[in-house]
């Protein structure tokens, strides 16, 4: 019901000088005013209406100017990470393509036995130096600059191998190759993290750990073709162009991740406290862990398989199944559980997996046997490289990260030089240097399950 018309006494009232019937007249009003009361609250639905619209337009507008920024904001940084991806490729190729070659060609400038070891393991060394100093240079400088600083020397020590005459001159360049080097690994690693988001951070490493397993794969086989059909020198300089043109072209298109507000000197406090970090400890002692049995590994592997009339050929084939293993699951669906699990957990689950595959490995004599237990070393250490990384981004903060990459992958490297001086001190039997080795990655297992129970 409308309420009745206000001037409904009025009109009575000047009845009078209404030309029709008053009951009409009354009608006619009560109509009008009626009409009247519509039309007014029409007019403020439309003008509640027109408002909500225009408010619901902003709010999609701006909902959408967001997303379209985060996506932008994500293809940039998926963008960036692919590129990130090449670097390491290129930077573990260096690596992996020298180890079948180094060897034959200090041997050929004139090295005794004694110095070829040498001028192997100094290059790890020189890595670790490298990894170890550069890390406060990558917090004060950028990790864009240090990455093409790290290339260009890098290349430029690979271009100084062909005119090695001695096997004295080609130690000191495989000194200053390795520690350039190791400038170039941690600021990769370091802007990797940078630009990767919380939730994906696992799933990140674990792209960088494919990134490095194909390098493993392709390195060696691509050196020993190389050096088959020319000369050895060739290798040297191939992988000097890859690095400079990585350097020129690549690199540049990166958005710098971390800029320096402020001209920061060496504090020995900061290492102190990176060093003090629970997570920073386990990840290190992680990394240290899984490259010194890795280097066991492939020092005592060969021998058992040279033990069991097996040729070169298929010692290659067995040792790259790890590689082949530990790739699908870094980049399969698998890769969802290093953002899932913590990664202390995952760590646990695949030192576990490596000690058990060493020490099958030492009582196993089979060839299918080989190729199934070097599979579970693969998973082992697919599950052990992105969480450890993951370790080590998740405790540092950006202005501290590459100082904390540079002491994680210092004692990446220092386990390569211990792994296979460990066995080779111990044993010249490889069954027992392989079960040396289990029982060392055993003995972390331990500590670091009652450590993260504590």
């Amino acid at each position: 019901m409308f309420p009745p018309p206000k001037h409904c006494i009025i009109s009575i009232v000047c009845s009078s000088f209404q030309h029709l019937p008053l009951s009409v007249y009354i009608i006619h009003l009560w109509l009008t005013e009626c009409l009247s009361y519509l039309l007014f609250h029409t007019r403020m639905m439309l003008s509640c209406h027109k408002a909500f619209m225009y408010a619901r337009f902003t709010f999609m507008s701006n909902t959408c100017i967001v997303e379209k920024k985060q996506y932008v904001h994500s293809k940039v940084c998926f963008i960036m990470a692919f590129l990130v991806y090449i670097v390491i490729i290129i930077a573990f190729l260096d690596t992996f393509i020298q180890l079948p070659i180094i060897a034959p060609y200090a041997e050929s400038v004139g090295a005794s036995s004694f110095l070829i070891g040498l001028i192997i393991g100094v290059y790890s060394f020189a890595n670790m130096i490298g990894n170890a100093l550069s890390g406060h240079w990558i917090d004060r400088f950028g990790r864009k600059k240090m990455m093409v600083i790290g290339m260009l020397t890098a290349g430029a020590m690979l271009l100084f191998y062909p005119f090695a005459n001695s096997g004295l001159l080609l130690f000191f360049i495989r000194l200053l190759h390795g520690i350039a080097g190791g400038i170039l690994i941690p600021a990769s690693f370091a802007y990797l993290s940078d630009i990767s988001t919380s939730g994906k951070r696992g799933k990140t490493m674990a792209f960088s750990g494919a990134s490095i397993g194909t390098a493993a794969i392709i390195g060696p086989a691509l050196a020993g073709i190389i050096s088959s059909y020319y000369r050895t020198e060739v290798v040297f300089l191939l992988v000097a162009i890859l690095f400079f043109l990585v350097a020129i072209f690549v690199v540049p298109r990166f958005h710098e991740s971390y800029t320096v507000r402020e001209n920061r000197t060496f504090k020995m406090s900061e290492i102190k406290t990176l060093i003090t970090k629970n997570t920073i400890l386990t990840a290190s002692s992680s990394a240290f862990s899984l490259m010194a049995t890795m280097g066991a590994l492939t020092f005592a592997l060969p021998l058992k398989l040279e033990n069991l009339g097996h040729s070169s050929a298929m010692t290659g084939i067995v040792i790259s199944t790890f590689g082949i293993v530990a790739i699908f699951v870094f980049l399969s669906p698998l890769n969802r559980l290093f953002d899932t699990y913590t990664p202390k957990r995952v760590i646990l689950i695949g030192q576990l997996a490596v000690a058990a595959a060493l020490m099958m490995l030492a009582i196993n004599e089979t060839t299918v046997g080989l190729f199934l237990i070097m599979g579970v070393y693969g998973i082992g250490f697919a599950l052990i490289f992105p969480s450890m990384n993951r370790l080590v981004v998740d405790a540092s903060d950006k202005h501290e990260r590459g100082k904390a990459f540079g002491l994680f992958y210092a004692c990446f490297s220092l386990g390569v030089v211990v792994g296979s001086t460990f066995v080779g001190v111990i044993s010249s039997i490889p069954d027992i240097q392989l079960l040396a080795a289990a029982i060392f990655m055993f003995t972390f297992f331990t500590i670091h399950y009652f450590f993260t129970r504590s």
